[in-house]
């Protein structure tokens, strides 16, 4: 991921993302062709699940780019809540297509989603437009401009009559990127500015030292490697637990399990909601950390009395620890990326995201631990998490 960030950064969006999603579709395909071809060699399976890793890290620092290409601060909480929903709706599809096979022909629990990501590749390759400068799609100020509410700070949408230079005064360079009706846009297809970021962009690439110095980086970077703990070990072992807890079969734990990510698409939403209208990201992803200690504590005790138990507690508690989740990887990853302190002069949010969701990576890889000290492992995580928070990351 780390590796990903620097690349990406170096190279157009749209060919480096479809290049890893074509990769993925093949090597998340070969992991189930195994089945078919009754491959029972474990190296075998290990260099497709390292090969996938590797490919499939070309994935969020990109699409994080792209859409902090196009949405300005004031309601990027908000837009990249509703827009991160997508991770949430992977999780669910997943879930559902390898329950659907895994008692019958495993083989296709990998390879019907690998062809699914790789159609999308294409699909990726054929449409996505990276930048507003791509397509020529740029507002210009003007004396007839109008004033409207953008969140919670007021953001001025030009009308195109009047060139820049003309009026004299830099725009904001957060408010550039916001979109606006299309009648304020000049459209134009530009292949030269499509071909090379140097043409779009005009600074040099950050370097990995130089974000890693961008205030709260870090700090965000080691409160994501703790709730992406959590929020994975729930997404690994939650069919698990449940065909221990409710003795329920393979395929019915696999459909109960979505409803984490459920929640987790309300959740999201609904931090960048809050974030946006108190400008507070990180009192936003605290606060909802805090109530996900004791929710956590409160599953592994009512889940227990029941099925509806189950049902309600897992829609809340996929809301509250997917919320910072999706909070810290899209809005606070695109706000960092284009920091004041760089001053306009660097490319640095795809280094930025690789750097904070990469190191939530690290988190997953302690995962797989017994399923009977999950919770008390979980609980003690969010805690730590929220009191290590609030000591160093500034609101």
């Amino acid at each position: 991921m780390y590796l990903s960030g620097l690349i990406g950064e170096r190279l157009p969006i749209r060919y480096y993302l479809t290049g890893g999603m074509l990769a993925s579709g093949l090597f998340t395909a070969m992991f189930g062709l195994g089945y078919f071809y009754n491959v029972h060699n474990l190296w075998f399976y290990i260099m497709a699940q390292i090969a996938n890793g590797l490919v499939q890290t070309t994935g969020w620092p990109s699409v994080v780019t792209c859409i902090g290409n196009w949405f300005g601060k004031g309601r990027r909480g908000l837009i990249m809540g509703v827009w991160n929903s997508h991770t949430s709706v992977g999780n669910i599809l997943g879930s559902l297509i390898a329950a659907y096979w895994v008692s019958t022909c495993w083989g296709l629990s990998f390879v019907v989603p690998g062809v699914i990501v790789a159609v999308m590749g294409v699909v990726c390759f054929l449409l996505l437009i990276e930048h507003p400068k791509d397509v020529s799609c740029s507002c210009t100020p003007s004396s007839s401009s109008k004033t409207f509410l953008n969140g919670a700070s007021r953001c001025r949408i030009q009308m195109p009559t009047l060139n820049a230079k003309e009026n004299g005064k830099p725009q904001d360079a957060e408010m550039q990127h916001l979109l606006t009706d299309s009648e304020n846009c000049s459209v134009s297809l530009s292949s030269s500015n499509a071909a090379t970021g140097e043409g779009r962009h005009g600074t040099s690439a950050i370097s990995f030292l130089g974000a890693l110095r961008i205030p709260g980086v870090v700090e965000f970077s080691l409160c994501l490697l703790f709730a992406k703990l959590v929020s994975y070990t729930f997404l690994f072992w939650l069919p698990l637990y449940i065909t221990n807890v409710e003795h329920l079969d393979a395929k019915r734990a696999g459909d109960l399990s979505t409803l984490f990510d459920v929640g987790g698409i309300f959740g999201g939403i609904l931090a960048g909601l809050i974030s946006d209208r108190l400008e507070k990201r990180a009192s936003t992803c605290g606060m909802m950390l805090l109530l996900a200690a004791p929710t956590l504590y409160m599953f592994s005790a009512v889940s227990k009395t029941g099925l509806e138990a189950t049902v309600v507690m897992l829609l809340i508690s996929g809301a509250l620890v997917n919320g910072p989740y999706a909070l810290i990887t899209t809005a606070v990853s695109a706000d960092l990326g284009t920091h004041k302190s760089l001053k306009g002069n660097a490319r640095a949010l795809s280094t930025v995201t690789a750097i904070i969701d990469g190191t939530g990576s690290v988190g997953v890889q302690l995962w797989g631990l017994s399923w009977l000290a999950l919770f008390p492992l979980l609980v003690g995580t969010m805690c730590f998490t929220c009191s290590w928070w609030q000591m160093h990351v500034p609101c």
